[in-house]
C-alpha cells in the first residue's frame, strides 16, 4: 500500500526542513516546493533518511499558481511553511510583504481544493495574535485574540499585517469552500540548523552570542524549539479532532535572562554589556499553548533548545569553538 502522500511548501527553509524530516521518518511520501531543486542550499534535504525513495522536490514560487498545482497534486495532505520573510527596511510593505502572503497563501489554498486535499496546516505566527491593543492587559492571549490590522499599520507592523491578513483569509477561505484548514502560529523559532543559511530566527541568537554589543533593547520573547513546533504542525495535520488555530510558544523570557542563562552555560561568548528597559510580548500578558497541549502536544526544555542551537553554529562555524 502506497505510503501517505504530503506536500511542503518553502522546503528548504529552517522550519521546513525539520518538518520534512519528521514526515519522512513517520513513512510519509513528502513533496517539497523549492525555488531551485538543483540549488546547493537544498543539498541537506536529500541527505534524509528515507529521501532517497520518499522525497520529490518541485520547482515551485507561492506567486506561480501552476508550479503549486503540479506538486500538491495527489497529496492528501499539505503543509503550507513558506512565507516571505520580511527585508530589513521595508519599502513598500504591500507589494514587498502584504501582496506575497497573502496571495501565496490564496493559491496554495486553491491548488489544494483543486486536488481535494483533506487537510492543511499554515504554519502563521503569534504575530498575528499579540497586538491588540484591545485586549485586556491583564490576560493571557489566546487563540481567540487577532492582532489588530489598523494598529500594525499605525505601528508599522508589517510583518505581523501580513501574517494576520494571510491566516485570516486562510480560515475565510475554509469557512467558504469546506476545505479543512488548521493553522498553527509559533513564537520566536530558535533550535538546531539542518539548512546551510542562516535563518532570521537564528540571528537573533547568533546576535547576542558574537556582536559584542553595548546596550540592547530587553525584550520579552516567547521562544519555541523548531523541532517541537514540527511535532505541532504533524500533531494538527494527524488529530482528527484538531481545528481552527493553535498558538505554538513555550518559554516567555526577557533578552537580559536569556543572556544569563546563556552565559551560565557558555561563559566565553561576546555577549551584551547592558540592556534597555523591559518591553512587553506585544500588547498584552503574554501567550498560552494550552490548546495545543491538550492536543498532546510537549516541548522541550529552553535549555535544552538553547545548547542544541550552539552546538549546531559551532559546528556550522559560525561561532568560534571556544565558546
Amino acid at each position: 500500500m502506497e505510503k501517505e502522500r504530503v506536500c511542503v511548501t518553502g522546503g528548504g527553509g529552517y522550519q521546513a526542513s525539520w518538518l520534512i524530516k519528521l514526515l519522512l521518518s513517520k513513512g510519509y511520501m513528502v513533496h517539497a516546493t523549492v525555488r531551485d531543486p538543483n540549488d546547493e542550499k537544498n543539498a541537506h534535504l536529500k541527505k534524509f533518511e528515507k529521501a532517497s525513495e520518499n522525497l520529490l522536490l518541485f520547482k515551485a514560487d507561492l506567486l506561480d499558481y501552476d508550479n503549486l498545482c503540479s506538486a500538491i497534486a495527489g497529496c492528501i495532505g499539505v503543509f503550507h511553511v513558506a512565507s516571505p520573510v520580511p527585508p530589513t527596511s521595508v519599502q513598500n510593505p504591500e507589494v514587498e510583504l502584504i501582496e506575497p502572503a497573502v496571495t501565496g497563501t490564496s493559491n496554495v489554498l486553491k491548488a489544494c481544493s483543486l486536488s481535494n486535499v483533506k487537510r492543511v496546516v499554515v504554519v502563521s505566527s503569534i504575530a498575528a495574535v499579540i497586538l491588540n491593543p484591545n485586549w485586556p492587559k491583564d490576560r493571557i492571549m489566546d487563540e481567540s485574540c487577532w492582532s489588530d490590522k489598523e494598529y500594525c499599520k499605525t505601528t508599522e507592523k508589517w510583518y505581523a499585517l501580513s501574517k494576520t491578513e494571510a491566516e485570516g483569509q486562510a480560515i475565510e477561505y475554509s469557512e467558504t469552500t469546506g476545505l479543512d484548514v488548521v493553522t498553527v502560529c509559533p513564537s520566536l523559532i530558535l533550535g538546531p540548523m539542518l539548512q546551510s543559511t542562516v535563518n532570521a530566527s537564528s540571528l537573533i541568537l547568533l546576535k547576542l552570542l558574537k556582536d559584542g554589543l553595548d546596550t540592547i533593547e530587553n525584550k520579552l520573547r516567547a521562544i519555541v524549539d523548531v523541532r517541537d513546533v514540527a511535532e505541532a504542525l504533524v500533531l494538527a495535520y494527524e488529530k482528527t479532532e484538531a481545528k481552527g488555530r493553535y498558538i505554538c510558544a513555550t518559554h516567555m523570557i526577557t533578552a537580559k535572562d536569556l543572556v544569563n542563562k546563556l552565559s551560565s552555560i557558555y561563559p566565553s561568548f561576546d555577549y551584551p554589556k547592558s540592556f534597555g528597559p523591559e518591553e512587553e510580548l506585544g500588547t498584552g500578558k503574554g501567550v498560552t499553548s494550552e490548546k495545543l497541549q491538550k492536543l498532546g502536544w510537549e516541548y522541550k526544555t529552553l535549555e535544552e533548545t538553547l545548547v542544541d542551537s550552539v552546538e549546531s553554529y559551532k559546528e556550522a562555524g559560525l561561532v568560534i569553538k571556544h565558546g
